[in-house]
């Protein structure tokens, strides 16, 4: 199966590249509040929803990949103006104009170029002028990268990780961005920290690394392919990392 739905089987609810702290600070700088309309592309388990719920937007509409999936974000939703819906993110199905903030995590990483590119137009269709777009994703470092290195990687980690892992340099997230109509105004880059001990304990608390290691006990069967990922990780350690991307939607596509 793919490594997050293990991992996530195995109790681990954080699974950003960068961990939850560059979730939150994402959040923080996406400046939700009350007049502001979300939409969340794979909510995923609701970790970063409940930071964006807490600015008490106006309205929050989540777009996931299938019912199971979607079941399980709406366990984090509280009012009739808060739902989640079941649709494709380069084509949700929502209203042109209808969200001021959008935002993403580990969602354009796993998709190729081509939907890459539809993923950020459906987001500044959904955006309003000056509205806010944030992602989180996997980065590729140093920007130099020569493009069998990035080939190399790309297979590898879509090989042990079992999904397609197409990662970009920081010149390339932003120039994605960029052609999509959008200007970044804060950014920061931090290592791949999905499977670091210190991030795992401060991500998931101590009793949640207990249970997930307990859980791995139990399961012997996975302990070995824990063991690649970590080992792919640390392989690459100079040539993974995490970015978050805070971006105003430009005035020059508005309608």
């Amino acid at each position: 199966m793919p490594a997050h739905w293990m991992l996530g089987r195995l109790g681990k609810r954080v699974m950003r590249p960068g961990g939850f702290g560059p979730s939150q600070r994402m959040i923080d700088k996406l400046g939700i509040g009350p007049e502001d309309d979300v939409v969340e592309m794979w909510p995923g388990l609701g970790r970063t929803t409940a930071l964006a719920l807490a600015g008490n937007p106006r309205s929050y509409v989540g777009i996931e990949r299938g019912e199971a999936e979607a079941a399980r974000a709406r366990a984090a939703l509280t009012t009739a103006q808060q739902e989640c819906r079941v649709a494709p993110v380069h084509s949700t199905g929502l209203a042109d104009r209808s969200a001021s903030v959008l935002y993403g995590e580990a969602l354009l990483t796993l998709e190729p170029a081509s939907r890459k590119v539809q993923i950020v137009a459906e987001a500044a269709r959904l955006l309003r002028s000056h509205g806010r777009y944030g992602i989180h994703e996997l980065l590729l470092t140093p920007d130099g990268l020569t493009e069998a290195a990035k080939s190399e990687i790309q297979a590898t980690l879509s090989k042990v990780l079992r999904v397609g892992a197409r990662p970009l340099t920081r010149t390339e997230w932003h120039q994605l961005l960029d052609e999509g109509g959008f200007t970044p105004h804060a950014e920061e880059t931090c290592p791949l920290l999905l499977l670091d001990p210190r991030t795992v304990v401060a991500d998931e608390g101590v009793s949640g690394t207990a249970g997930i290691l307990a859980r791995s006990l139990a399961h012997p069967h996975v302990l070995p392919r824990l063991a690649r990922i970590w080992r792919t990780f640390h392989r690459y350690r100079d040539h993974l990392g995490a970015i978050t991307l805070v971006a105003q939607r430009s005035t020059a596509n508005s309608r």
